[in-house]
């Protein structure tokens, strides 16, 4: 028999390697000795927050779970960290413009999360993107450095120039970038009425293509953009309007969280041809606008599957700063303003999903009434046979007949041949034997598909107080996995595989693959949750989540923390801001519930009962009283 293999010894970095920390949290999040993870918001400073710390500082203040906690350094230190990074490939490889980057709204709307970056983005002229007309009007009021761009991308009708132009006309510098060559058409005509000279940019369709999951809004599929012959006639559009010198920006854009950097090199060397063809023909562009697509490492594999990307942030600088300049430089023309649409790479690692795993799934639980006796049914003689007979040899061919047994008996009891008592134990030896098989199967140095399935099977389902459709929708609809461990316990070794499952009543409530370099896993290693409260976190949250998330079950926005970094405080930090969840009241209202009108309709119930002597008057007031209560309470469960 082979030898029973030694777990090695648990440690930090055990911890660390397990839950890939530091593959996924680069520089920004890590674990101490207390088997706290940290965050180290400012790379510069390299002061740690423990989470924990955070959660007993948000208890104090009286918030529940779940809680969004937003690290406000760490979303400046991204913005300072893309801008550097282009103004020192641009030196180090002697290009002859500047960087100008924009960060697109619909990424994150959120005002404090824009104000934040904003601000961090003053020194480097940072500006905004704005896809719609809300966001523009957002973004006429957020935009602060003179020098910086709004760029306006997406479909426009008429108001969504007209605001573009205010903008314009305030002495912002507004640039409207048409998607389609009908909208040259509405620009020029709404430009000359309006009396001001707009900045027109223009969206090519790039015969180059994305890879991943957004790979189909690229190439001859993209929804946005004009062909070559397209292009000519808005060049010929905008000469006989005399507006020619009006056109200033080329714009293209691939798609989102694009993981191999050699389709962003291509996609950077097409549009730089198209800038300078078209700066032969006399257009006087002065920007070429890389749109988005930078990516974040989801899973910290540095590969180009779809939740990771082969590059890193200094690469992706250094690369499109070299491929513009390679093709000017070829052609003879003078290096356009770089601007850029990053936004995940911005805002995805300031924010920290922290949830409770309350309870389990369980599959089955011992009862008197399920004590075996000498005159059992036949299929659980067999059962116990089976279980005596187990061993790592026979792994395989147990299960197989394990599973034949319990087919039998789901038939037997289907018929009527099989009593609840006798279907209840063969139950529960069925998961007796499984579990022994998992168990055997980890001294066998390979092990067969179908126990590999068996073991994502036998894995516990962590129930945890949150929605997945209102707080990761990006796992729901698109699989996008997102790293997540517990925050703390981790100097002590996980011994549970575990699933997760949120608090909706949707049987797509689940989470069941995780980071892994290796593709994905079907489980997480987690801590018994029985020996007190158990947080887990989920990473890299800040891209998309905040403003996507649905009213699936009328569950709402999560309680906010905003923690500021401040070495003056005894952990290192203070929350600055306090955003309070969603109540009850607040989501109906968003339904269109009226919360008078349900007061006044369940005191007329409750006036009902009281006549038909179903309650007593002061037990019917008491009972109005905790509706009322409950429409101001937060949404998420709050106790047990």
């Amino acid at each position: 028999m082979p030898q029973r293999k030694k777990s090695p010894r648990w440690s930090i970095k055990s911890a660390i390697d397990y839950y890939s920390i530091h593959r996924w949290g680069g520089d920004y999040f890590s674990v101490n000795t207390s088997g706290e993870l940290i965050c180290m918001p400012d790379r510069n400073k390299k002061t740690a927050i423990s989470l924990m710390d955070v959660v007993r500082e948000a208890k104090k203040r009286g918030l529940s779970f779940p809680l969004q906690v937003r690290f406000q350094d760490l979303l400046r230190d991204r913005v300072r960290t893309l801008n550097e990074n282009f103004n020192q490939s641009i030196a180090e490889q002697g290009y002859k413009n500047i960087y100008r980057g924009v960060f697109p709204i619909k990424v994150n709307q959120l005002r404090e999360v824009v104000e934040e970056i904003v601000d961090a983005g003053i020194p480097y002229q940072y500006g905004i993107e704005a896809g719609s007309k809300p966001e523009l009007v957002a973004a006429l009021w957020a935009h602060e450095a003179p020098e910086s761009l709004i760029v306006c991308n997406g479909y426009k009708d008429e108001g969504f120039i007209r605001l573009a132009l205010l903008g314009q006309k305030i002495g912002k510098t507004v640039i409207i970038v048409a998607e389609k060559f009908d909208e040259f058409e509405r620009i020029i005509a709404i430009a000359k009425a309006m009396k001001v000279t707009p900045t027109i940019g223009l969206r090519v369709r790039l015969q180059s293509k994305s890879s991943g999951k957004w790979a189909g809004s690229s190439g001859d599929r993209a929804k946005f953009g004009l062909s070559s012959s397209e292009i000519l006639a808005a060049v010929e559009l905008l000469q006989e309007q005399e507006m020619l010198h009006c056109l200033k920006l080329l714009h293209f854009h691939i798609g989102s969280q694009i993981p191999d950097i050699r389709n962003l090199n291509q996609a950077a060397r097409e549009a730089a041809r198209h800038y300078t063809k078209l700066k032969k023909m006399g257009v006087p562009l002065e920007y070429l606008d890389v749109g988005g697509g930078l990516g974040i490492d989801y899973d910290g594999s540095k590969s180009n599957y779809h939740s990771s990307i082969n590059y890193s942030l200094e690469e992706y600088c250094r690369s499109i700063v070299y491929h513009i300049m390679t093709i000017c430089d070829e052609e003879g023309i003078d290096h356009p303003i770089i601007v850029s649409e990053s936004g995940r790479a911005i805002v995805a690692q300031h924010t920290v999903l922290i949830v409770e795993a309350f309870g389990s799934v369980e599959k089955r639980r011992d009862s008197k009434l399920l004590t075996l006796g000498d005159d059992e049914h036949k299929l659980i003689g067999e059962l116990l046979h089976m279980q005596k007979e187990l061993s790592e040899e026979n792994l395989d061919e147990s299960y197989h007949d394990l599973l034949q047994v319990r087919e039998e008996a789901i038939r037997l009891f289907d018929t009527g041949n099989l009593d609840l008592l006798s279907k209840a134990k063969v139950e529960n030896l069925y998961w007796d034997i499984c579990d022994k098989i998992v168990e055997l199967s980890g001294n066998c140095d390979v092990v067969s598909e179908d126990i590999t399935e068996l073991r994502a099977t036998l894995s516990d389902q962590y129930l945890c107080n949150f929605s997945i459709f209102q707080s990761l929708m990006d796992n729901w609809a698109l699989n996008q996995i997102f790293p997540i461990t517990p925050i703390h316990r981790l100097n002590k070794r996980p011994t549970n595989p575990a699933t997760l499952a949120d608090i909706t009543c949707d049987s797509e409530g689940k989470i069941d693959e995780f980071v892994d370099l290796r593709d994905v896993k079907k489980n997480l290693l987690l801590h018994d949750i029985d020996e007190g409260p158990y947080y887990l976190g989920f990473f890299l949250v800040g891209a998309y989540q905040d403003v996507m998330g649905d009213q699936h079950n009328l569950f709402g926005r999560v309680n906010e923390a905003h923690v500021f970094l401040d070495e003056d405080e005894e952990d290192g930090f203070y929350i600055e801001e306090v955003i309070p969840g969603s109540t009850i009241t607040q989501v109906l209202e968003s339904t269109q519930y009226d919360p008078n009108t349900l007061m006044r309709t369940l005191k007329q119930n409750i006036a009902k009962a009281i006549k038909a002597d179903l309650v007593k008057p002061n037990e019917g007031m008491k009972l109005l009283e905790e509706y009322k209560t409950a429409l101001s309470s937060y949404t998420y469960l709050t106790g047990k």
